[in-house]
């Protein structure tokens, strides 16, 4: 199997494209700055992935900044940090603010001019044009937990792209699902038969960070640490 077998690269966004991890930790800093017990990032980290997981799966049909509100509401009281609802809703909006890898615009308009690409979120229409607009690259489709009402790593949500992307002339075996999120992601396209490549942001870190520890660990097509190592790879088989 070779990254030149693929016509169409679909990506999961946050932990992937844009750093969401760092976006967190700096927008819970109000919140984290007045817990009474010292939390290291990989303990926000995890109560965050707990929590967020956990609200998804209780009402998946609710956008993705109003329950980061609630994942919010949820860690300051585990805490026992005083906040208002107005807090919980600024954080919620806060996904705006969150950065993208360095690597990410220019491997993204690299890889543009090789693949059609897409996006499979569990995100709002809204919050992902922002991040859209630090991504700096148009895609060939958006297919968000908004659109689909779940969140991955429900496999509807993967079936819900599957079928959009054959509209479009691409079949499942066209798809090289681009991931960071073992959890959210990877268990999902072993289940699905769907190729799949690991980014592997977190390969310099302890622990599975902002996501879930997706138990019997699945098996990956390709992996690379960072997209810019993708480019590399795929420009080695193209000869560029």
């Amino acid at each position: 199997m070779k990254l030149t077998d693929f016509k169409v690269l679909t990506f999961d966004c946050y932990g992937t494209l844009i750093d969401w991890e760092s976006g967190m930790i700096e927008a819970l800093r109000p919140l984290t700055s007045r817990a009474k017990k010292q939390l290291s990032r990989d303990d926000i980290l995890a109560a965050h992935a707990r929590h967020e997981s956990s609200q998804q799966e209780v009402t998946p049909a609710k956008r993705y900044s109003e329950l980061l509100a609630v994942v919010y509401k949820r860690l300051a009281e585990e805490w026992s940090v005083e906040s208002s609802w107005d807090d919980a809703v600024t954080y919620g909006a806060s996904i705006k603010d969150w950065p993208a890898f360095p690597d990410t615009v220019e491997a993204l308009t690299y890889l543009k001019r090789f693949y059609r690409l897409a996006i499979l979120s569990n995100v709002d229409n809204a919050s992902f044009a922002h991040s859209n607009k630090r991504l700096q690259v148009r895609f060939d489709a958006i297919y968000t937990a908004e659109d689909i009402g779940s969140y991955k790593p429900n496999t509807r949500n993967f079936d819900y792209m599957i079928g959009k992307l054959e509209t479009l002339g691409l079949m499942k075996s066209d798809i090289l699902h681009t991931a960071e999120s073992l959890f959210h992601d990877h268990v999902v396209a072993n289940r699905l038969g769907l190729a799949s490549c690991w980014i592997y942001r977190r390969h310099d870190k302890q622990g599975f960070g902002a996501t879930m520890n997706p138990g019997a660990m699945p098996n990956t097509d390709f992996r690379f640490n960072s997209l810019a190592d993708f480019v590399a790879a795929h420009r080695k088989e193209v000869g560029a």
